[in-house]
């Protein structure tokens, strides 16, 4: 559904023909125009409604595949024709034959092409090798990316030990110009910093990113469809462009890249060699320095430089920036929890517990964390970097959890004390009786029952007489209102001694006898 939606972006956002929509997500055209065509006859507008997510976008646009009762048309798989340029390549090593190169496809596709079929088919494609074919880019319509695979040491005297530092180089199509920056590693989180950064040094948004396939920008390889990792896609959809990544194996796909990359390391790199740095800021001011050099120095096969190339092609090509920078957002998966909390990073985040045991998309920045489900969020909260603490909101909590929540021991004494002094004192004496007051919640909720039932006026007398006897229980004054012992006018009534009687031998009686025993 993700990949539908994107569809739909590039063709009415952007304004993408079918080939380009195509090249971007990596389908085949006839693909694309069906997703087009269905979502045409569902009568889908750009951009959909907050109330279109995942499923009903499937139901609007698949609904009749999967009501109809005609049979579905097999699918007709090719088989998978090997890489002739990685073949081509390794031959050139030593000792590898097409014989060796042949068995290890077959290992990888045993359904593929056999012996000789498979040496005719290489050998028609090496008698006609292309020249390689110059490529001519419009102004402002590409930017390449990729990392540098020579490093820069930063020396660290605390930690007695050198860290090796990546470059980041981006170059636009047109006009060349380069920018570079150099990071502590090649995680996500500097692969996108990069870009934010690159975007900001031109001043604007290309059409198209062309980057290499790092794990950071594609999540699943796939030479036909690869899949774009999720955060790079909501920055790609952030700066209104398309991420199209090179294909695996190919350079001349990205061959501004690599000449960009070769120039850094040359012009870079290379005259930075007998530098001693000690922390990267200070490595990435000498970068800068350099960067200024190298666009502001004249071609030699032609006139202009890179900045006055830029100026006079790419920058009034390019889209205006948005008015806040990309925030950098981490997703992961999570489900929910029996006690309605997904965790991150050892801390509880609430969901509706409606939830429960759902799977969830979580979409983390440095300060919010987002929960989505189907496409469509569903929880919002304040990012919490505490370890084993709950962050939750009362409303995703089921009724009867709220109102149990919703009692203190201060509003119960509060409570009591409208009823009158003895019931606020008594309901007191019965959360200090308790180890923890909440074991005294139960009691204290039964006693609002007992006033129900009998009225204020009773309820507050047998308070009283719960006090004088100290029975600090809802059971004790459940018996003084059942035996009407509330109702007695003064103290002498209460049956508080016991009667005399010809068998009850009193105190005297046992006194005698453990003098005698004695």
């Amino acid at each position: 559904m993700r990949q539908i939606t994107e569809v739909l972006r590039l063709k009415y956002e952007l304004k993408l023909s079918v080939r380009k929509i195509a090249r971007a997500t990596r389908l085949a055209r006839s693909t694309v125009s069906d997703y087009l065509r269905r979502a045409r006859i569902a009568d889908l507008d750009w951009p959909l409604c907050d109330s279109v997510d995942e499923q009903v976008l499937w139901e609007k646009l698949f609904h009749e595949d999967s009501t109809s009762s005609e049979p579905a048309k097999k699918s007709v798989t090719s088989r998978p024709l090997p890489d002739w340029s990685g073949i081509h390549k390794e031959l050139k090593r030593k000792h590898v034959t097409l014989q060796l190169l042949w068995e290890e496809y077959r290992k990888t596709y045993p359904e593929g092409y056999g012996r000789s079929q498979f040496f005719e088919l290489y050998r028609q494609w090496a008698n006609k090798l292309d020249p390689v074919l110059r490529q001519t880019h419009e102004p402002g319509e590409k930017l390449f990316i990729d990392w540098a695979g020579d490093k820069v040491r930063i020396h660290c005297p605390q930690a007695g030990q050198c860290i090796e530092a990546s470059l980041f180089v981006s170059a636009m199509g047109a006009s060349h110009r380069i920018y570079a920056e150099a990071f502590l590693n090649e995680k996500l989180e500097s692969w996108i910093t990069g870009h934010v950064h690159a975007l900001e040094f031109y001043g604007g948004v290309p059409r198209l990113i062309i980057p290499d396939n790092p794990k950071t920008a594609v999540a699943g390889y796939c030479r036909y469809e690869p899949k774009i990792q999720a955060t790079y896609q909501e920055m790609a959809e952030h700066y209104g462009t398309v991420i199209l990544p090179a294909r695996g194996y190919k350079p001349r796909d990205k061959a501004m890249a690599e000449t960009a990359v070769l120039i850094a390391e040359r012009r870079i790199m290379a005259a930075l060699r007998d530098y001693t740095f000690f922390s990267l800021g200070a490595l990435n001011t000498e970068i800068k320095k350099s960067l200024e050099k190298i666009n502001a120095k004249s071609f030699t096969q032609k006139e202009g430089s890179r900045d006055e190339l830029f100026e006079t092609l790419d920058k009034p090509a390019l889209k205006p920036l948005p008015a806040q920078a990309y925030e950098l957002a981490r997703w992961s998966r999570a489900k929910v929890n029996i006690d309605y909390h997904i965790v991150f990073e050892k801390h509880f985040y609430s969901v509706s517990y409606q939830h429960v045991g759902q799977p969830v998309e979580v979409r983390v920045t440095q300060s919010m964390v987002e929960i989505h489900l189907k496409g469509k969020r569903i929880a919002l909260h304040l990012r919490s970097f505490q370890a084993g603490k709950t962050t939750t909101i009362s409303e995703h909590r089921p009724k009867s959890h709220r109102e149990h929540l919703s009692w203190t021991p201060g509003r119960l004494i509060g409570w009591g004390r409208k009823v009158g002094p003895c019931c606020g004192l008594l309901v007191g004496k019965i959360l200090e009786s308790r180890p923890h007051p909440e074991q005294g919640y139960r009691s204290c909720l039964g006693l609002m029952r007992l006033a129900k039932d009998v009225g204020d006026e009773r309820m507050e007398a047998a308070c009283q007489r719960a006090l004088q006897v100290q029975a600090y229980s809802y059971q004790n004054v459940k018996n003084i209102l059942k035996n009407k012992l509330d109702q007695l006018q003064n103290q002498s009534q209460l049956p508080l001694s016991a009667p005399d009687h010809e068998n009850l031998r009193g105190s005297d009686y046992y006194q005698q006898s453990f003098s005698q025993n004695s």
